[in-house]
C-alpha cells in the first residue's frame, strides 16, 4: 500500500485470490475515500475486488491506465 498524490493505493500484484477479499475489505473500510486498488489485467481479480465493495455499498470506477485496471472508490 502507498500513497499516490493523497490518494491511497492497494496493489494487488501478487496477492492470491484467496487473500483478496480480506485485503480488500481491510483496506476498504480502514481508510477513507477516494481510495484506489490496482487489480491488474486478471479478471478473477477485478470481480472479486467489485464484489467487496458492493457487498459494503461503496461507490468506485472502474479505469483502464496501461493495461492496468484500477478501481477508484468513492
Amino acid at each position: 500500500m502507498k500513497k499516490e498524490n493523497q490518494i491511497k493505493t492497494l496493489d494487488l500484484h501478487g496477492v492470491k485470490h484467496n487473500d483478496v477479499r480480506r485485503r480488500v475489505e481491510n483496506f476498504a473500510l480502514l481508510n477513507e475515500t477516494p481510495l484506489k486498488i490496482i487489480c491488474g489485467n486478471s479478471d478473477v481479480m477485478q470481480q472479486l475486488v467489485i464484489a467487496v465493495l458492493k457487498d459494503h455499498k461503496f461507490k468506485y470506477n472502474k479505469t483502464d491506465f496501461l493495461s492496468y485496471n484500477i478501481i477508484t472508490v468513492n
